[in-house]
């Protein structure tokens, strides 16, 4: 007997009747693998939240603030095109300008992840301070003019009313009200011109119990729509051309704005419109922060302070901006990559609950558990401290948890010194050596700190050859370099004896300059002295040369006679 036809059959099974209770769990609970520490777990999730939170929110602001600039400029151009279009001066230049489409060329550089968030804030602000119609257009939603039209519709319309159904028009026969857009009604720009002239119509006349839209937004009665092409190199040029030549027949029945999203270089415009399209634009170039400065600002923001405790590794580091560097250039992922090193920190170290301000970290330090104090014996950075000890401290740090408790606070204390220490030197020293030939120690900071997180810097052949290039640095540089190195270090506390220095350094080159200038002004009082009892005077490249072919030459000559 085989089992042959069994083994080849299907068989169901009825779920029970009794549906499983599944267990609720926090964020937090994730924090710790099934041991009894759910204390320690929530507190490292906590603080790796609030810290996050922290960084998130100086990221928001230092982006902000980086994009102030483009932005206000770009609100300025968008102002003065609404101006314009309400100017009612008939001169010639008015009258060219009226038949153009104001158009922004905002190169963004190649880190096309950033755009989106330039572009949000791009929108909010055009809506919060010119005009209400503002609309956003990918290439990717765009192959056709047909449907370019139809985004536009849709957002522009869609900003009063829904769109309806088609099931729902076709059960509600009748004339449709105006204003009230479709999906059958016809995708054309002449639909778009009356659906504007009877809001702008509506909005001038507005009934006792509404507020007037156009006074709200001090965009007068006609604000213009801005169209804002996110990446315009990805757009098929015939349908951008077409559409931009059907725009610029109807630009005096509806004021259109242009603001094209460029990632490369503004010459991608005439090479995508000839010379018949792009005469229809009135075309003003905008320049935004390069993704290389926006970088340098965000380190300098997030890792390079004593704000926030959690630091980053050399080697994660240097993989974070080989990512930027050699990939997408986007900020973005790079505080993405950031904001993955955080949690990953908190989440597989026990000890990261640690990671905080210095007044809590000491006290959390107090109340570390003996699993904890085990977990710092075997750091390597304690082992070593351990080993410079006497034997007696030895013992005592190994075997007693309250001494490493102790132990730990003060090396908490002497950390947050140190960092407090560590970035304005490290600023100082960047200073110094970014300006030197070859860039020994880097060009910028973020290559500095990699090599001081590596090794000690002052023990590397870099280091040697740029205190080299300083000592043939010229007398004027050195002391700006050093006056710089002033200003950053009265910042720290604790370096005001490395302040006097350098004050007393400057203040002797000074005494130079003056010494010279006296010798320089008794000189040419006195008779012309022989050239063995007067001062050198200075020697040019080629008199230096000469003279040493002079030497060469009476050399050879005493060989030869020889």
């Amino acid at each position: 007997m085989t089992t042959s036809s069994v083994s080849k059959g299907c068989f169901v099974f009825k779920p029970s009747s009794k549906k499983k209770k599944t267990s609720s769990l926090k964020a937090s609970d994730y924090f710790h693998d099934g041991k009894a520490d759910s204390q320690n777990s929530e507190s490292r999730f906590e603080t790796c939240q609030s810290l996050w939170q922290r960084m998130k929110a100086e990221t928001e602001r230092v982006q902000e603030d980086l994009n102030t600039n483009i932005l206000d400029s770009l609100l300025e151009f968008a102002r003065k095109s609404t101006a314009s279009f309400q100017s009612k001066t008939d001169d010639w230049a008015s009258r060219m300008r009226a038949s153009e489409i104001p158009t922004a060329a905002l190169v963004l550089g190649v880190n096309v992840p950033d755009h989106a968030m330039t572009f949000q804030s791009l929108s909010a602000l055009l809506q919060e301070s010119v005009t209400p119609y503002v609309v956003c257009l990918q290439s990717k939603e765009c192959s056709a003019l047909k449907q370019v039209l139809q985004k536009v519709l849709v957002q522009l319309m869609g900003h009063s009313v829904s769109v309806e159904d088609d099931d729902d028009e076709e059960d509600q026969p009748g004339p449709r009200p105006t204003g009230i857009p479709s999906r059958k009604m016809l995708c054309s720009m002449a639909t778009l011109c009356g659906w504007y002239t009877a809001v702008t119509q509506k909005s001038a006349s507005p009934s006792p119990g509404k507020k007037r839209l156009s006074s709200s937004k001090g965009c007068g009665q006609r604000p213009p729509v801005v169209v804002i092409f996110k990446d315009l190199e990805s757009f098929t040029p015939r349908v951008l051309q077409e559409f931009i030549v059907i725009s610029s027949q109807y630009i005096q029945q509806l004021p259109l704005i242009f603001i094209f999203g460029i990632a490369t270089s503004p010459i991608t415009i005439h090479g995508m419109l000839p010379h018949s399209v792009s005469s229809l634009l009135c075309i003003q170039l905008f320049q935004s922060l390069s993704c290389t400065q926006h970088l340098a600002t965000v380190i300098d923001k997030l890792v390079l302070t004593t704000t926030f405790p959690f630091k980053l590794s050399g080697k994660v580091l240097q993989v974070l901006i080989s990512i930027f560097l050699y990939h997408d250039f986007s900020v973005r992922n790079f505080i993405k990559g950031l904001q993955l090193s955080l949690l990953d920190h908190f989440y597989s170290q026990p000890l990261s609950v640690l990671c905080c301000d210095k007044q809590e970290a000491r006290s959390r330090a107090k109340e570390l558990s003996h699993e904890d104090c085990e977990n710092i014996r075997q750091l390597p950075s304690f082992m070593r401290y351990v080993e410079k000890q006497e034997p007696e401290i030895q013992i005592q740090l190994l075997t007693c948890d309250q001494r490493v408790k102790d132990v730990t606070q003060s090396l908490l204390k002497e950390l947050h010194a140190y960092h407090k220490n560590y970035y304005p030197v490290l600023r100082c020293l960047h200073a110094l050596t970014s300006s030197l030939p070859k860039y020994p120690l880097g060009k910028q900071i973020r290559e500095l700190h990699g090599i001081c997180l590596e090794k000690n810097v002052w023990e590397t052949e870099e280091y040697e050859s740029a205190f080299q290039l300083l000592r043939m640095l010229a007398k004027d540089e050195l002391v700006a370099a050093l006056r710089t190195c002033t200003e950053i270090l009265k910042c720290a506390k604790k370096l005001g004896d490395a302040v006097e220095k350098l004050e007393e350094f400057i203040e002797r080159f000074e005494l130079l300059d003056r010494c010279s200038a006296v010798v320089e002004t008794g000189q040419e009082g006195e008779e012309e002295l022989p050239p063995q009892k007067g001062l050198q005077k200075k020697t040019d490249l080629f008199q230096l040369q000469k003279s040493l072919l002079e030497r060469e030459s009476r050399r050879t000559k005493k060989t030869e006679q020889v």
